[in-house]
């Protein structure tokens, strides 16, 4: 009996439509003539679901009883007895209830399938289990219930359902996924817009991978080895010289020219050594590619145009881009008549895929011959001493026993000792070996014996012959010794680099820790990076254009004056890059080091960065904070300052008029007045002095542990009762949070929704921690969602309602100045949170507050570590001055 074929409905999440789709599929079938029934199928409740299993046959599930509850199955045995030739089942990833036959559903499809059954299914992107722990990243929620992905993947065909997230959300908050009192914490946590959009970009990934897979499959099957243009993939060749930003950029811009594609950049490095390669050009061309986009790849091969157009058809690409040969005119005629160059090859082998031979300045000039890396001075020095001595020495044995002085004898012993010496000293004094050997040959062996004149030319022939060989072998026998030498000093140095690069990572200043490292390396007393200074300056030697080099960090001993000028007098220099050096002082380099210091360049050029960057970040972030303090101290002075001023006016008006008369009760309410207005008054003077202090020093609010809960009744005094609703969870985790300027927040925010939705009711929803992965600049977050179903805000004028003096359709001036969702924005800022206003399904306006989860420092570690007053004046007008006072504008 032939297999059944499984088709299976993908979805990125609860709601997408899988199995709306999965049965309008079976209606479709059915009304084609095919047996279809309808295994299991759940509607959770959906009406438009419902209404699809009308016309269909429904098998009845199974009702198994489980810890005093009874859950319904899918009845195996029914559906395989029916036989019919397609059958519904929904939730493939599904676990049974413990009793069943098997613990997963997807194991029961598999019966079915066996049995000769399709089967149509639906799964959600969640429940594969290769995307578990990504998915509880993005979701804060554990998938309990998963099916292995290549079970899906044996499926004979996946059909993607696909909404976009906005719609989602719309389906949500419309009541068609869940009951409309689960609404609001869904749209909360998991069907926030940032899960949605990341579990969308899931499927599809997932999906184009299993098409890509499909895809090479089919290639391999059948044989097929040129390259598809499916998308555009242009692949550059490095070769690690200075020309690759050159090819780089010439990639990119013919990439620019066709809408989506992949750069990538591959440099193929020799199987025998990286000799002809530059660290600095290297990763300076692999910073380019990310810039650009793209990827940089490392292959090694003996073949560089094979090595290259094997890595082109491996990753299907469509263009490859080369440099022309930086071999001169000579060289690069004499390879080509040798089978060509690299470029030559490539373009001739490689098929169908398009190359594009790019020049460069240094194309044709030459390369610069990389320095022999020498055998050592003892060797060389011995070789040549053995390629005077031993040949004679060998001619003495040959004369005490071979007194026939047979030539084949005499050269196969000669030719032995010039191999001895190849060993030994290296290329040239084998071939002075030879060349001596030869002459010896000649005059002992050779007819007429005794003079260097030879009569038979085959004598000559097998002298020449001798000279030949000796000299080839001691090329080969050189060539070894110098590769194996060659390698042995590159694993010494990726070793080195390897050890250099864990042993700075636990560092805390890495710079330092490499240049100690550096003393040992190369057996220096001290080493100094030095960088040009914006400006020239006295007591050092002028650098580029008139500037001086100052000193940025040393390690070893150095003496007085090593310590200026850059390193220019006595010192290894290594250009990190035009403005930067690093000099290593105490003996000269050989060149067999050098490349080693110029990895130890990049290293320290990718940690001067990087220290450049943090320090940038740092001081960006407190003239950041400086400002927006400084801004929030003015908006809440110019607000707040107009209403108790009133008051104070309006009551001592009153109070001075000379026609009015005034019970006791009436005056003790007045100056009940002015008193109440001028502790406000008070409590703003102390808030400007507090914050003035606190941006004098950095900045900082005095953040503190702080939970939801201790400001928010505070910050509802003001509104009228009933009218908000308060659903925080439990278990929401502290942020970090100065609680005076927290509850003025959601104070200002509240209130403003009370005022512009005066039909709806306020929900207070909250997210963080264990509830939802909020995240704020990379760092876990609370989140308190304020939401409204009134009449919302157009999307484009969202970041106009946080301006200064905005009011909603310019309202009348009684209702505010149009400050209060400009300081409730100031403040957050401030606190190293964010506000942020959505669209709420359905109608209205949700205000998303964002701040940071406490690290759970102690409040009095921070005072230490930020001298301010114990107690902001934030903090204190919580206490003293009422919030149903203060009365924040709308934004």
């Amino acid at each position: 009996m032939a297999r059944g074929t499984l088709r299976i409905f993908l979805g990125a999440a609860p709601g997408v439509g899988k199995t709306y789709e999965m049965l309008e599929e079976a209606h479709r079938l059915g009304k084609r003539g095919e047996d279809v029934v309808v295994a299991l199928a759940m509607d959770h409740g959906r009406s438009e679901t419902r209404a699809l299993l009308e016309g269909l046959e429904v098998i009845p599930p199974r009702r198994m009883p489980y810890r005093g509850t009874e859950f319904e199955e899918m009845d195996l045995d029914a559906v395989l007895a029916r036989a019919p030739g397609t059958a519904i089942v929904d939730e493939y990833a599904h676990s049974n209830i413990p009793g069943s036959r098997n613990p997963k559903r997807w194991q029961d499809v598999d019966e079915l399938l066996d049995a000769g059954i399709n089967v149509l299914s639906t799964v959600n992107i969640q429940h594969l289990a290769s995307l578990g722990d990504v998915v509880s990243a993005i979701t804060d929620v554990h998938q309990a219930e998963t099916v292995p992905d290549d079970v899906v993947r044996r499926a004979d065909q996946i059909h993607l359902v696909d909404i976009s997230p906005e719609l989602l959300r719309q389906r949500l908050g419309d009541g068609k996924i869940y009951a409309p009192e689960k609404i609001d914490a869904a749209l909360s946590n998991y069907f926030r817009l940032g899960n949605l959009t990341a579990l969308r970009e899931l499927a599809l990934l997932w999906l184009a991978d299993r098409v890509d897979e499909g895809l090479a499959k089919y290639r391999a099957e059948q044989g097929i080895e040129e390259s598809w243009p499916a998308r555009e993939r242009i692949v550059v060749g490095l070769t690690g010289g200075p020309e690759g930003e050159v090819l780089i950029r010439r990639g990119a811009r013919i990439l620019n020219r066709v809408s989506g594609g992949d750069l990538l950049a591959v440099h193929v490095r020799a199987a025998d050594g990286v000799a002809s390669e530059s660290p600095q050009a290297l990763e300076a061309q692999r910073l380019l590619i990310q810039d650009l986009g793209g990827s940089y790849h490392i292959v090694t091969g003996e073949d560089p145009a094979g090595a290259l157009l094997d890595f082109a058809r491996s990753v299907n690409a469509t263009q490859i881009v080369v440099g022309i040969s930086r071999r001169k005119k000579i060289s690069a005629l004499l390879g080509n008549l040798l089978g060509g160059g690299v470029g030559t090859r490539v373009v001739r082998d490689s098929g169908d895929i398009d190359v594009h031979m790019v020049s460069h300045p240094l194309g044709g000039h030459g390369t610069r011959p990389s320095r022999q890396r020498d055998l050592g001075r003892v060797r060389v020095t011995v070789g040549f001493i053995l390629a005077v001595l031993l040949p004679a020495v060998l001619q003495l044995l040959l004369l005490a026993l071979n007194p026939d002085q047979n030539i084949a004898t005499a050269v196969l012993v000669q030719l032995s000792g010039s191999v001895v010496v190849a060993l030994i000293g290296g290329l040239w004094p084998a071939i002075l070996a030879a060349l001596w050997s030869s002459l010896l040959v000649n005059y002992f062996s050779t007819p007429p014996v005794g003079n260097l004149t030879i009569s038979d030319p085959q004598n000559l022939l097998a002298l020449l012959v001798f000279v030949g060989v000796s000299a080839a072998v001691a090329v080969v026998v050189d060539m070894s010794a110098r590769r194996s030498k060659e390698a042995a000093r590159a694993r010494a140095e990726a070793t080195t680099l390897s050890d250099l690069a864990r042993s700075a990572a636990g560092a805390d200043d890495m710079v330092l820790a490499l240049l100690e490292q550096a003393l040992g390396v190369f057996q220096v007393r001290g080493a100094a990076i030095f960088s040009l200074a914006d400006s020239p300056g006295d007591g050092a030697a002028p650098g580029a254009n008139g500037r001086k080099w100052r000193l940025l960090a040393a390690a070893g001993d150095l003496a007085a004056g090593e310590t200026e000028g850059g390193g220019a007098e006595g010192g290894n220099i290594e250009e990190i890059d035009p403005s930067t050096r690093l000099v290593l002082f105490g003996r000269i380099l050989p060149a067999s080091d050098r490349r080693l210091l110029g990895a130890f360049g990049v290293h320290l050029n990718a940690q001067l960065e990087r220290q450049q960057l943090v320090a940038s970040r740092r001081q960006m972030l407190r003239l950041a904070e400086s400002n927006t303090i400084r801004t929030s101290i003015l908006r809440a002075v110019s607000h707040d300052l107009r209403t108790p001023l009133a008051g104070i006016k309006l009551a001592v008006g009153g109070l001075r008029h000379d026609g009015a008369r005034y019970t006791p009760d009436e005056q003790q309410e007045l100056l009940a007045t002015i008193e109440e207005c001028s502790d406000r008054l008070d409590g703003l003077v102390g808030n400007l002095l507090d914050m003035s202090r606190i941006s004098a020093d950095a900045a900082h609010p005095l953040l503190r542990p702080v939970r939801w809960y201790d400001v928010i009744p505070d910050a509802l005094r003001a509104v009228p009762e009933g009218r908000v609703r308060v659903e925080l969870p439990a278990n929401m985790p502290e942020v970090d949070a100065d609680p005076g300027m927290l509850e003025r927040v959601v104070a200002n925010v509240v209130e403003n929704a009370v005022k512009y939705a005066p039909d709806s009711d306020i929900v207070l929803v909250g997210a963080g921690g264990g509830l939802s992965p909020v995240t704020l600049g990379g760092r876990p977050a609370g989140e308190l969602r304020i939401i409204d179903h009134g009449r919302g805000i157009p999307a484009e004028r969202v970041v106009e309602m946080f301006r200064p003096f905005q009011r909603l359709d310019d309202a009348p001036q009684t209702t505010g100045i149009g400050l209060g969702l400009a300081v409730a924005k100031g403040f957050t800022d401030a606190m190293g949170g964010s506000l942020t206003a959505e669209a709420t399904p359905g109608g209205g306006l949700t205000m998303v507050i964002r701040l940071p989860l406490s690290t759970g420092v102690p409040f009095e570690a921070r005072r230490q570590q930020a001298p301010l007053e114990p107690q902001s004046a934030m903090d204190r007008r919580r206490h003293t001055i009422p919030l149903s006072a203060t009365g924040p504008d709308a934004g």
